[in-house]
């Protein structure tokens, strides 16, 4: 046989490879999007569309159900390298999006005052784009008026920049940068502005009519006599085809882009299309812990030194009592072990004393004979009842009358002294003479007696009168 297409050095390298794909992709931020309670049909459509923002890096398909808490996902979380959670709930007031760091937290609580939904933005949209492979990569996050002063300011940043791998801007792969997703923060309002785009690279410094050419649709060119006409004056050509291209979004490019006409050391212009969803946000409370702890930060309770401090003592005092509750229940079950132990020693002392004392007792009842002996009697009281039987009715009885006669037969074994004095007949024995009578039947054989004397009485002569 031939050899393989790889030799052993290529199949080693590819391996390592793999691995330190499985590694980087181990190591990068997971997450999970899912709601809680009574979230209704929008919010359950929003949650998706968040859900979609975040791939590939999300659980697309992750179904969670009533039953489960969020402890239960905390466990599962654990094992597969989810490091952040997405939590949309609804209330009667407003709709609520919880943003969780795991293990150990902090918990940001936002308040969203408006959403749109993925289709009510790409409806609304003109043209649009997006397509399978703009999900294939994470998108790129970009944070605009985070420079606040505040501590809140600056957690709330360095959360949502922990959703996503980092970038190194030398060694970034441009075609991998699909999407955009834009976090603008308002100061005035301090709320956050949640946009999602598309990007598209397109050259710029052609005419329309070139433009025309390098897009994969090719124009109808069936009217005109020349292809100078087209790049000369675009014809057939609408306005809402121009793109309204400037210093804003053009851009040298550092390698080639995917795409007719993006060359290196080229200018080409950045062009975003909006895919949706939309929220406005409002923060409401920075917690420590996942979903429960101590509350650091809150945009409408401002409470003073002393309040905090009180509510900091009934923590511990609380959380004192619990463990004080959780000792005395230990001490419970050590106690209730040891009174088991003891009771259980004091049984067997006591058995073995009254096993002692059954022993050495002269005066106690007879057991009894023994399993042996009592076998042998039984079997002799078969041997005579048989022996009865063939005397009363001279026939044999059969096996099923007397299961031990008949076993012992088959088996070949001694006849007893019953058996031996069959050939006898009655009135040849000594000391009996003619006048020799059966004994009298015991209770199993009252009705064979009675079929005797009926045989009797007719066997009898017919008195003289």
């Amino acid at each position: 046989m031939g050899q393989s297409g790889r030799s052993r050095h290529q199949k080693r390298a590819r391996a390592q490879a793999q691995l330190r794909n499985l590694e980087a992709y181990a190591a990068q931020p997971h997450s999970f999007v899912f709601t809680r309670g009574r979230a209704g049909r929008s919010v359950q459509q929003l949650s998706l569309d968040v859900r979609r923002v975040m791939e590939p890096l999300t659980a697309s398909r992750l179904q969670v159900r009533k039953k489960n808490s969020l402890k239960d996902c905390v466990a599962v979380a654990g094992p597969l390298g989810v490091t952040h959670f997405l939590v949309l709930s609804k209330t009667d007031n407003s709709v609520y999006l919880k943003l969780m760091r795991l293990p150990g937290g902090p918990t940001l609580t936002f308040q969203i005052n408006k959403y749109t939904l993925v289709r009510d933005v790409v409806s609304s949209l003109r043209r649009h784009r997006m397509h399978e492979q703009q999900f294939n990569h994470p998108p790129l996050l970009v944070l605009n008026s985070f420079g606040v002063q505040g501590m809140h300011i600056k957690l709330m940043a360095t959360m949502f920049q922990n959703l996503f791998p980092s970038l190194n801007v030398h060694t970034v792969n441009l075609n991998t940068i699909k999407r955009c997703l834009l976090i603008n923060y308002n100061p005035d309002s301090q709320e956050l502005d949640f946009r999602h785009y598309s990007i598209k690279v397109v050259p710029v410094g052609a005419s329309r009519g070139m433009k025309k050419l390098l897009q994969e649709k090719f124009p109808n060119m069936s009217r005109l006599q020349d292809i100078s006409e087209l790049l000369a004056t675009g014809v057939a050509l609408s306005e809402s085809e121009v793109e309204p291209d400037g210093e804003h979004n053009i851009t040298e490019l550092p390698q080639a882009v995917a795409g007719r006409g993006n060359m290196q050391a080229q200018q080409s212009a950045v062009r975003l299309t909006e895919i949706g969803p939309r929220m406005t946000l409002q923060l409401i409370k920075i917690q420590e812990g996942v979903g429960n702890g101590n509350v650091l930060f809150h945009s409408f309770v401002h409470k003073t030194e002393a309040e905090l401090q009180a509510i900091l003592a009934a923590k511990e005092e609380k959380l004192r009592l619990k463990a004080q509750r959780q000792n005395q229940q230990a001490e419970n079950l050590q106690r209730k072990q040891e009174l088991r132990e003891a009771h259980k020693k004091k049984s067997l002392a006591g058995m073995k004393r009254a096993r002692a004392g059954a022993d050495g007792d002269s005066d106690a009842e007879d057991p009894g004979a023994p399993p042996e002996a009592a076998g042998a009697s039984r079997n002799e009281e078969e041997e005579d009842d048989a022996e009865y039987f063939r005397q009363a009715v001279g026939e044999e009885p059969d096996e099923d009358m007397f299961p031990r006669v008949g076993k012992r037969r088959r088996l070949g074994g001694p006849l007893g002294k019953k058996q031996r004095g069959k050939e006898q007949r009655p009135g040849s024995g000594k000391g009996q003479g003619g006048n020799w009578r059966p004994p009298k039947p015991k209770g199993r054989f009252q009705g064979v007696k009675t079929k005797l004397g009926a045989r009797r009485q007719d066997t009898r002569r017919p008195s003289r009168t």
